[in-house]
C-alpha cells in the first residue's frame, strides 16, 4: 500500500511513499540488523568516501531538493535552499570525523600491578539504531540521524516524519548510489503502533528520537535497555538589555521568532527586555513583524509559509486566543488564511497559559518586561525547557553571567537562540530532552569506548 504526501500550502499530493506494515518492519530491522556485521567492518577511509560522495550528490541536485522540501513541508524556498546547503555540509562533517574518532592510551605505570602492560581505547558502535526524524527539517535532521551512525560504523531504521517523508526516501537513494551498503539505511513510514515495536525492539541498540516532549519521554519509558538520545524541543528565550545594539538586535529576533512560521525547536519564543529597553524593543518588533512576508512558500520573498497542516494553525490561534482572555495583549498579528498563521506579537502573557509554559511551534513572540538583568536570567529558566538562549548585551560581565546561571544546552552571545551550526554539540536540559547532537557529539552518543589490555611482560 501507498501512501499520498500533501503540500500544506495548497493540499496538491507532491508524492507517494510505501506505508510500512508489521511484516514490512520486520524485514527493514533484519536488515539492518544483518548489515550491522558489514558496517562494523567497513574501513575508516569507506565510511568517509561514503559520506563524501552523497554530499556531492546533495549538491548537484539542490534545486530538485529543496523544491521537494518545500513541497512536503511549506517550509518557503529561501530556508529549504538553505537547509539543503547544511545537509550536504553535515554529511561532509561526517565523513570528516568518520577519519577522527579515535581512543588513546592508558598510563597503566600508575599502579605497580600495571607494569609491563599497554592499554588502549578504541571506540566501536554500540549497534543498530532507532532513528525518529521530525517534519520540520525533513532533510538535514534525517542527515544528523545518519551521518553520524554512518562515520562509527552502523545502522539505522529510520521512520520518516509522517508529514513529509519523501526528504529522507530521497537521502537514503542518494546514499545508495553513493555507495552504502544494502541494509545500512533502512526507511519506514508507519503509524504510532507499528513505530513503537521499532522502539521497542532489542535488536536496536540506541533510540535516536527527535520531536516533541511527550512522544520522546514516553518512548524512552518503552525503549527498554537501549541507549537514548532526544532533542524534545522548548520556549527559547532571547535576553536583550540597555547596552545593547537595538537596530542590529531586531532583524535576527524576529528572524528567529517567525522563520518558516515558529516551525523551529529552537525559535525564539519568548523576548525579555530589561526596564530601560522593554518600550522601544517591543515597538521595533511589532513593526518588523507587521511587515514579515506571508504565504506562497514557492516565493522566494516569503518568510512565513503554511504551518505542516490546518489543525496546527487553528491550535496556534487556540493558544493565542487562551492568552489574551487571560489578560495578554496581541498586538498584531495572530490571522489565520488556511495554514499560513500571521506573525503575532503578544506583551503580557499569563504564565499558567500553554503559551508561556509549552512549544508553540508557530509564529507567536511573547515580550516580558525584566526589572534588571538577575531578573531577565530568573524569568529565562521560569520554564521547564532548556535547549538554547540568545543573549544581546555588550557588558561582558552580563554575557558571562548568563553562560552560568541559564538552565539551556546552549547560550548564544550576540544573537538569537535560532543560531545552530552543524559542528556545534547541540541539545539540552531538563524537559528538552538528553544526550547531544552535532556530528562528533553525535557519534559519542552512538558509539562507547572499549578497552584492551596487552600484558607484554
Amino acid at each position: 500500500m501507498r501512501v499520498a504526501i500533501r503540500s500544506p500550502w495548497d493540499g496538491a499530493v507532491v508524492g507517494e511513499v510505501p506505508l510500512t506494515d508489521p511484516e514490512a518492519l520486520e524485514l527493514a530491522i533484519s536488515r539492518a540488523t544483518r548489515a550491522f556485521e558489514v558496517m562494523r567492518e567497513l574501513p575508516r577511509h569507506a565510511r568517509s568516501q561514503i559520506l563524501s560522495r552523497a554530499a556531492a550528490l546533495v549538491e548537484d541536485r539542490a534545486e530538485a531538493l529543496a523544491t521537494q522540501v518545500v513541497r512536503e513541508s511549506g517550509k518557503p524556498l529561501r530556508f529549504a535552499r538553505a537547509e539543503v546547503t547544511r545537509t550536504a555540509l553535515t554529511l561532509r562533517l561526517g565523513a570528516h570525523e568518520a577519519l577522527r574518532l579515535a581512543g588513546g592510551e592508558i598510563p597503566m605505570d600508575t599502579d605497580p600491578r600495571g607494569n609491563g602492560r599497554l592499554a588502549v581505547t578504541r571506540w566501536v558502535p554500540k549497534g543498530p539504531i532507532a532513528g525518529l526524524a521530525p517534519f520540520n527539517f525533513p532533510l538535514n535532521l534525517v542527515a544528523h540521524k545518519v551521518a553520524p551512525a554512518i562515520a562509527v560504523g552502523t545502522t539505522m531504521v529510520l521512520k520518516a516524519a509522517p508529514q513529509s517523508p519523501l526528504s529522507a526516501f530521497a537521502l537514503a537513494e542518494l546514499l545508495r548510489e553513493a555507495g552504502l551498503p544494502d541494509g545500512a539505511l533502512e526507511v519506514v513510514h508507519c503509524p504510532p503502533d507499528v513505530a513503537e515495536r521499532l522502539v521497542r525492539d532489542d535488536r536496536l541498540k540506541v533510540l535516536s528520537f527527535t520531536g516533541s516532549d511527550r512522544v520522546g519521554w514516553y518512548l524512552k519509558s518503552i525503549a527498554g535497555r537501549k541507549a537514548v538520545l532526544l532533542e524534545l524541543g522548548g520556549n527559547a528565550a532571547c535576553l536583550i538589555d540597555e547596552t545593547a545594539d537595538l537596530a542590529a538586535a531586531i532583524p535576527p529576533i524576529v528572524t528567529g521568532a517567525f522563520a518558516q512560521g515558529g516551525q523551529i525547536c529552537i525559535k525564539v519564543q519568548r523576548l525579555i527586555a530589561t526596564s530601560e529597553v522593554y518600550e522601544a524593543t517591543l515597538a521595533a518588533v511589532i513593526a518588523a513583524a507587521r511587515a514579515v512576508p506571508c504565504g506562497d512558500p514557492m516565493d522566494p520573498a516569503t518568510v512565513v509559509g503554511p504551518l505542516i497542516d490546518e489543525g496546527h494553525a487553528a491550535r496556534v490561534l487556540e493558544w493565542i486566543d487562551e492568552a489574551v482572555a487571560g489578560g495578554a495583549t496581541l498586538h498584531c498579528g495572530g490571522e489565520r488564511h488556511g495554514a499560513v498563521v500571521t506573525p503575532a506579537v503578544m506583551s503580557g502573557v499569563p504564565r499558567d497559559t500553554r503559551l508561556f509554559r509549552d512549544e508553540v511551534f508557530g509564529p507567536v513572540l511573547c515580550v516580558e518586561r525584566a526589572d534588571g538583568w538577575d531578573d531577565a536570567l530568573t524569568r529565562a529558566n521560569d520554564t521547564r525547557f532548556g535547549l538554547q538562549a540568545g543573549v544581546f548585551t555588550r557588558d561582558l560581565g552580563r554575557a558571562l553571567k548568563a553562560f552560568s546561571r541559564l538552565e539551556v544546552g546552549g547560550v548564544i552571545v550576540g544573537d538569537v537562540p535560532t543560531f545552530r551550526v552543524d559542528s556545534m554539540p547541540y541539545g539540552g536540559t531538563k524537559d528538552s530532552g538528553m544526550g547531544r547532537e552535532g556530528v562528533a557529539a553525535a557519534m559519542r552518543e552512538l558509539a562507547e569506548e572499549r578497552l584492551l589490555v596487552l600484558n607484554a611482560s
